[in-house]
């Protein structure tokens, strides 16, 4: 089977390199040069767990291409998968399709015998039928079926997604559409990973509803570890209580600054303009997004009342800035409004991340950056756990602590347990745990 892949960002990419795993030949294309530059000479553009193996194995096998050629590329393949961006548009939050359509028009003129052509990316519900519109008006000659095929990757666990879903979600009217998908996905299915026909619409909604889902449950529970903190309950029990229910879940229960990266809230942003231009408004999750904005800006105050009122003349200590481990992304992480606030309001701030400052640096301006976490805590008045990279709940506190000049520890994402930090000497501050001063 061949493969055309538009598009290496993240989705593109990650898709592209697992299919070629299957032994499907991929060409995948993309019309940023430099980006192309980097994955011709073997390396990533952007920071996954086992990508670069994946993409090595790959390309000395002769199955993953790439290229900045469209054309050829559509002319000679089975499925046309369409992974290009749709960022939330200026104005009013919605998806924006100029590239889908751009892609779609490149395309339409090369396409060759029966062609399947999937939206990869996440697109409103409609899209399927408006590309098969655009696509009939250029090329009405064309045997062409349109399908929806959205993705369910965890930046930082997407080939373990893709390689083992809990479900392929594929909307499709056409039965033709229907084998060839089947064919595409067959090395999944043979491992017994659920693959569902739905209807186009319906393909397109599921992705939507489920990540303002998720990002409903994240709400969820950030609000009520700030009511833990007025009753004086521990939200890390509650949690625990409430996940076992098989009903609810575990997942999503982990209180903090709040969601972001590249999904979460374009999606939910999407999803609530879809909702009102069909007149049927989703109310509860117009409030999620109102509660997660505001959830940020409430993370400096925190900070602020740590450091005894006022952060002015006050040297910050920043763990982590992408907006969440095992990433580069710094997409609507919440680092991008507490950095600045703190700025602002007269703080120094020093920031170490394991992999965030190449994306993080044009990003947020007048940061300090240190190349380690050791580096960034010296001289620090207050330490703030902003993203729970696993190598920080190694640190020695005792010795973190040695190396600051404050004793305010601000920890974000629960990382230490606040028995460990008032044994190192640090007044500790926990999501859903109230103040603990040592």
């Amino acid at each position: 089977m061949n493969i055309c892949m538009v598009g290496a960002g993240y989705v593109g990419l990650v898709s592209a390199a697992c299919f070629s795993e299957f032994g499907w030949t991929v060409t995948c294309v993309d019309k940023d040069q430099s980006r192309l530059d980097e994955l011709m000479a073997g390396k990533s553009p952007i920071y996954e767990p086992g990508l670069d193996d994946l993409l090595e194995r790959n390309m000395k096998a002769g199955r993953l291409i790439f290229t900045d050629k469209l054309g050829p590329a559509a002319a000679g393949a089975d499925v046309v998968l369409l992974a290009v961006g749709t960022p939330m548009r200026r104005g009013d939050g919605y998806a924006d399709l100029s590239y889908v359509f751009a892609a779609v028009e490149e395309i339409a003129p090369h396409l060759e015998g029966f062609t399947v052509i999937v939206t990869k990316s996440t697109v409103p519900v409609g899209t399927s039928r408006e590309i098969e519109r655009r696509l009939k008006a250029i090329r009405p000659d064309a045997d062409v079926a349109i399908c929806s095929n959205p993705e369910f990757l965890r930046e930082g666990s997407a080939i373990q997604d893709f390689m083992h879903p809990d479900r392929v979600l594929v909307g499709t009217d056409s039965e033709r559409a229907r084998e060839l998908m089947g064919r595409l996905y067959k090395p999944l299915a043979l491992r017994n990973a659920p693959v569902m026909f739905v209807g186009r619409e319906s393909a397109e909604l599921a992705k939507y509803a489920s990540n303002s889902f998720l990002a409903l449950k994240i709400s969820f529970i950030n609000e009520v570890a700030d009511l833990c903190e007025e009753v004086g309950a521990d939200v890390q029990e509650v949690a625990s209580a409430m996940g076992k229910d098989r009903r609810i879940g575990e997942k999503f229960l982990h209180p903090g600054p709040g969601y972001g990266g590249s999904c979460f809230p374009k999606d939910v942003s999407a999803l609530i303009r879809t909702a009102r231009e069909a007149k049927s408004p989703i109310s509860i999750i117009e409030q999620v997004e109102r509660v997660n904005h505001e959830r940020k800006i409430a993370m400096t105050g925190r900070i602020e009342q740590a450091a005894g009122g006022s952060v002015r003349d006050k040297t910050i200590a920043i763990l982590g800035v992408t907006f969440k481990p095992n990433t580069d992304d710094m997409r609507d992480a919440p680092s991008l409004v507490i950095v600045p606030m703190l700025q602002e309001r007269g703080a120094t701030v020093k920031a170490y991340d394991p992999e965030g400052r190449k994306q993080g640096e044009p990003l947020l301006p007048g940061l300090v950056w240190c190349e380690s976490a050791m580096e960034a805590v010296e001289d620090a008045d207050v330490l703030v756990v902003v993203t729970e990279w696993n190598e920080f709940r190694a640190l020695d506190l005792k010795a973190v602590k040695a190396k600051m000049r404050g004793a305010a520890l601000v920890d974000l994402r629960n990382v230490f347990p606040p028995e460990l930090a008032i044994d190192a000497g640090y007044s500790y501050t926990g999501i859903g745990r109230g103040h603990i001063s040592a």
